[in-house]
């Protein structure tokens, strides 16, 4: 049956007061069909399992008893590049903390590159507005990172080209702004950090994301063998749950996940979301006792953010999930810091100042527990 475009016609907004967009199968759509193709992965740099140890970048850090990190998405400054300035000038500023306080690295949550990771934007949004951001850069892609401009393009070549380099140097499109590459194992890949293991998925380029089995057996293995000693932090592109009027969240990866963990048996402490230009914290029970914070962190420097569908509170739970929006900002561009010890997850959100708002620096602030969460045995988690 031949689908019939009606003139004018556009992708439909998601429903209020709802945390995915749709339920069920992924409804296929003419209009981005050609545009937003899963595309191949390139080779991993390193093997199975695809583990990165932090003390491969920070020596010093093996002794620490607590981990301090800066989390956002979807940076990329392109069309006003205030935006992200603001936001790299302030996480640069919090290096300057005293020791314990201060960020040790930076995990960005995808969509580094607007609008298609092209090699030659990374200058201006990417080395320059990081330029003496001291921290290591890790990273998970978006979909723009993946999606190319053009068959001359391999999706993911920019990123790849900085975070899979064979070997640490500088490259030329640094220009005055020197950054020596990153050697992560794979484009998903798991970083083992005292006191916390962060499991970073890549959730390639169609709308509300898509993953290959080869990722999924991957996903539940990490979870099944995550060090039972320490938190377990979960980080994805598109979003399980959110309550916006642009993208929403996905149903897709609420499968991806939840299998890994009935497969597995194990619970992720934490999970960090972007691809929405906003800011949400989300909970959700998610089987009796587990209730799991989704955090939504897509409003890093991309200049047009997001509208929420829904208000922080009681009138923010969606009735099919049950995920309750608990904080939220739509209004601002800003980045997580999240400190992990023994006991806790904790964190703030921070916005900037802009022309219209003053900043806050801990905009909302949250705290859950650290200790690693099993699934009971007749427990089922359904997201």
């Amino acid at each position: 049956m031949q689908t019939v475009l009606r003139q004018g016609q556009v992708n439909p907004r998601p429903p209020r007061k709802r945390s995915q967009a749709y339920p069920g199968v992924h409804p296929l759509s003419t209009l981005t069909h050609r545009t937003q193709r899963f595309q191949p992965l390139p080779p991993p740099l390193g093997d199975p399992p695809y583990h990165y140890s932090l003390e491969t970048s920070l020596p010093e850090i093996g002794s620490a008893k607590k981990i301090v990190f800066h989390t956002v998405g979807d940076t990329g400054g392109i069309k006003n590049a205030e935006y992200q300035a603001d936001v790299a000038t302030k996480m640069k500023g919090d290096l300057n903390n005293p020791a314990g306080e201060a960020p040790d690295f930076f995990y960005h949550l995808g969509d580094v590159v607007y609008y298609n990771g092209e090699i030659d934007k990374y200058y201006e949004q990417f080395y320059d507005p990081y330029n003496h951001y001291s921290a290591p850069i890790f990273s998970i892609p978006g979909n723009h990172d993946g999606d190319p401009v053009n068959a001359s393009q391999t999706s993911l070549d920019g990123w790849v080209r900085y975070f899979m380099s064979p070997s640490a140097q500088v490259r030329p499109e640094s220009q005055d702004a020197p950054r020596v590459t990153m050697s992560l194992p794979n484009v998903y890949f798991t970083l083992n950090c005292p006191l916390v293991t962060i499991i970073g998925m890549y959730t390639n380029v169609p709308e509300h994301g898509s993953i290959d089995s080869v990722q999924q057996q991957w996903l539940t293995h990490e979870f099944a063998t995550a060090a039972e000693d320490k938190a377990l932090i979960l980080a994805l592109h598109h979003p399980v749950y959110s309550f916006d009027d642009h993208h929403s969240g996905s149903p897709a990866m609420a499968d991806a996940v939840q299998h890994a963990i009935n497969d597995s048996r194990r619970v992720p402490n934490m999970v960090l979301t972007a691809h929405v230009h906003n800011y949400q914290r989300i909970e959700c029970t998610v089987s009796k006792g587990i209730t799991i914070p989704f955090l939504v962190a897509g409003h890093g420097g991309y200049y047009h953010l997001h509208g929420l569908t829904a208000n922080p509170g009681k009138e923010g739970v969606d009735p099919e999930t049950k995920a309750h929006l608990i904080a939220a900002n739509d209004k601002q561009h800003g980045y997580v810091t999240l400190t992990v010890d023994k006991e806790n997850i904790s964190g703030f959100m921070t916005t900037v100042t802009d022309s219209k708002r003053e900043g806050a620096d801990k905009a909302d602030k949250f705290s859950y527990p650290a200790k690693p969460i099993k699934l009971g045995k007749e427990g089922i988690v359904s997201l």
